[in-house]
């Protein structure tokens, strides 16, 4: 495709050893080359392509020298967009990289949009719309785990996956029109109904081991909210503490330190969890506290996994009973921490409270407990590992939505040629079926989806 050249700042902004503006388009080599002024006698216009080049950024209005730069010439189609790309490498720091910004932009280049480059990838076809979108979770991902789930879906491996079956569903199509335009066989509607249950079983039960994947896939790209609760010093900021292996939240012998809702990130197994430490859940008549505790039911209500702490030296109360009671229907994993101090908690009666949860005892003052907690909470979510090498897993909400309604769409196509529905009526659900599947990879999708999920990129990406 034929579009403008565009630049944009490709690293994170702030001091740094390096930053690199990076430009895009078929003009990107002749700005960078009214610019540069390289040691050598060769212009810029003129050097081989995937190559480094040592000079300096010179203002044309001032003969000014701006930097002191290294410039990578790549040249199309062998690039990241398959248009022309040049990456100068300047000094990092606010001041330097935003001049050699605002000289190219002064060139003739215009400033990228959001995720504007792997856009282009997209709509120039190097990359399908899946392939894109993975991009962005390979830069968010939090854990080594997520990072090779992203990288999978990178190199095309959910992609491969979604043409084989909607080819599958095409041949299907082609076959049952040829058999529909030439009826005069007398085997032929018997052979057009076999051949349309076994695609079409064939197509749903790859599309349900799809969807198997998706909640772990989910998981692994947004990560777990998880929410600790219990009442006052029971020992939840200890256990933030200890899962975060640093000391984010303050711990004291008085109850209602917490006031509000801490969150952090953490790597539990390969599993990233997005820890919240909460206020003691409480009656109180500190209007503070009293405000953190109404923040700790609140996210009670959106979390994924509860982590439900007891106080081992303290007798269970009516507060206690009543969290068991907030948190009924949800994963939870009770911990009866402070074993490191006399017992007057009825385990019995924890255990009948807790029911099929996990139990696990801990003493996080003497770092007792916390890899039964670890293995417990990796059990719960991806039974106890999580293989991210052979398996195609889904982790994108917009692909999981479209699989569940192209499998609705499937199912309803089997139901409709073993219930004897004529072909010409089953085929619209085998075409919708093919289009939703479509969506996924980009090959059938509106404009405005496209704007709408690459203007969440950064910017320079």
């Amino acid at each position: 495709m034929q579009l403008d050249t565009i630049a944009a700042i490709s690293t994170p902004m702030g001091e740094g050893a390096i930053a690199i503006v990076r430009l895009s388009g078929e003009e990107a080599i002749n700005i960078a080359g009214k610019l540069f002024q390289g040691v050598g006698e060769k212009r810029l216009t003129d050097v081989a392509s995937h190559t480094i080049h040592y000079g300096h950024l010179i203002d044309p209005k001032t003969n000014e020298v701006i930097e002191e730069v290294m410039v990578s010439v790549m040249k199309a189609p062998k690039t990241f967009t398959k248009e022309n790309v040049v990456e100068i490498n300047c000094h990092g720091g606010l001041v330097s990289v935003n001049r050699v910004l605002q000289l190219v932009l002064n060139a003739g280049a215009r400033l990228a949009e959001p995720g504007e480059f792997t856009k282009r990838a997209f709509l120039n076809g190097r990359i399908d719309l899946s392939q894109a979108e993975a991009v962005m979770d390979l830069i968010r991902a939090k854990t080594d785990r997520a990072m090779n789930v992203a990288l999978g879906q990178m190199e095309g491996r959910l992609s491969k996956l979604i043409q084989r079956l909607r080819q599958e569903i095409l041949e299907t199509l082609a076959h049952v029109e040829v058999n529909i335009d030439y009826p005069e066989y007398d085997d032929v509607e018997e052979m057009t109904h076999k051949l349309l249950i076994e695609k079409a079983s064939y197509v749903k039960k790859e599309i349900e081991k799809l969807l198997q994947t998706s909640q772990q896939g989910k998981i692994l790209r947004e990560g777990l909210s998880t929410v600790i609760v219990g009442r006052p010093n029971v020992g939840k900021s200890s256990l933030l503490n200890s899962l975060v292996q640093e000391n984010k939240a303050i711990v004291t012998d008085i109850p209602g330190t917490t006031r509000d809702v801490i969150e952090e990130y953490v790597n539990v197994r390969g599993v990233p969890l997005r820890l919240l430490d909460t206020a003691g859940i409480r009656e109180t008549e500190d209007i503070v506290e009293r405000i953190g505790v109404e923040r700790s039911r609140q996210v009670l209500k959106e979390a994924d996994l509860i982590l439900l702490v007891l106080n081992y030296a303290d007798e269970l109360t009516l507060e206690d009973e009543n969290i068991f009671a907030a948190v009924e229907g949800m994963d939870v994993i009770v911990i009866v921490n402070k074993t490191d101090l006399p017992q007057k908690i009825n385990l019995e009666r924890v255990e009948e409270l807790a029911k099929h949860h996990k139990l696990v005892t801990t003493s996080l003052l003497e770092d007792v407990g916390v890899d039964e907690l670890e293995e417990a909470i990796a059990s719960l979510f991806f039974a106890g590992s999580i293989d991210s090498g052979d398996i195609t897993y889904v982790s994108n909400s917009r692909h999981i939505a479209l699989l569940n309604q192209a499998l609705q769409s499937i199912e309803e196509a089997l139901e409709g040629v073993q219930a004897g529905v004529p072909i010409d009526i089953v085929q619209i659900d085998y075409i919708k079926t093919w289009e939703l599947l479509g969506e996924i990879i980009g090959e059938s999708v509106h404009d405005s989806l496209i704007n709408q999920l690459f203007s969440q990129f950064c910017l320079g990406k």
